[in-house]
């Protein structure tokens, strides 16, 4: 499908990318935008020639968060709806069976960042910056929150929430929003040898272990252990398993029958 504000590239790597093109406005979420990025990360989730999908930005920034050029003049019913349209692609990501990687580079403010946390894994360039900027103009970042304080405790998220500093790559690694800090020049190679990495690994096995992670996160202690045993034990009764044990016995490369 043709798109106006995302760019779909599919390599023979297995890996796909999702760039946002809105460069001229700093890839901000409008409602286009938002819709298009929900559609294409179930599309390329559904899609059999990817095991693991890269998120990116066109331009000098990751994603400046959203566009509040059309804010003005909504009622309650219209700004809930508005926000939800632009907050789907994040809860979309945890339902996916297929990882996604963040890489970061200029800005990440926002729903930008909350979409940068919302994602599986994340690279940044070391020039990049991150931060829940709404504060400083009048709103707040009450849903980008969310998956942020899922990767850094409720401290750092509050800090970051009622601050609206814009923080540097090297303290959003310290702090657990981004998984790597790369030199710009670096930032997409490494990133696509990572992704590639990846896609080695069994799908079927991937897939679980994501879909488990996230069911198993708001279970309490013994109940999530019971749950991740039962995903672990039908894990266990797959081809693709057996094909991984027999693999590494034999010394030799899998191959995966189960995307």
């Amino acid at each position: 499908m043709n798109y106006e504000n995302i760019i779909v590239e599919i390599g023979d790597d297995f890996v796909g990318e999702i760039i946002l093109n809105r460069p001229a406005s700093l890839n901000t979420f409008n409602i286009p935008l938002a819709k298009e990025l929900d559609q294409t990360l179930r599309e390329l989730d559904a899609e059999s020639q990817v095991r693991v999908i890269i998120l990116k930005g066109a331009g000098k920034v990751f994603c400046a968060g959203i566009d509040v050029s059309d804010f003005k003049n909504k009622s309650v019913t219209e700004y809930r709806d508005w926000i939800e349209c632009m907050e789907n692609p994040l809860i979309t990501i945890s339902h996916m069976s297929k990882p996604v990687i963040a890489q970061v580079h200029g800005v990440a403010a926002a729903n930008g960042a909350g979409l940068v946390a919302a994602a599986d894994l994340a690279i940044a360039g070391e020039n990049a910056r991150l931060g829940l900027t709404a504060i400083n103009v009048g709103l707040n970042c009450i849903g980008p929150v969310i998956p942020v304080t899922r990767s850094v405790g409720r401290k750092k998220a509050l800090e970051l929430l009622f601050y609206g500093d814009l923080i540097p790559a090297g303290e959003a690694l310290s702090m657990g929003l981004v998984n790597r800090v790369i030199p710009e020049a670096d930032l997409d190679r490494k990133t696509r040898e990572w992704a590639v990495i990846l896609a080695g690994k069994s799908p079927l096995a991937l897939q679980i272990a994501k879909k488990a992670f996230y069911s198993a996160a708001d279970l309490d202690y013994y109940k999530s252990f019971e749950y991740m045993n039962e995903a672990f034990a039908r894990l266990c009764s797959t081809e693709d398993a057996g094909e991984g044990i027999s693999a590494f016995l034999e010394k030799r490369s899998p191959v995966w029958k189960q995307k």
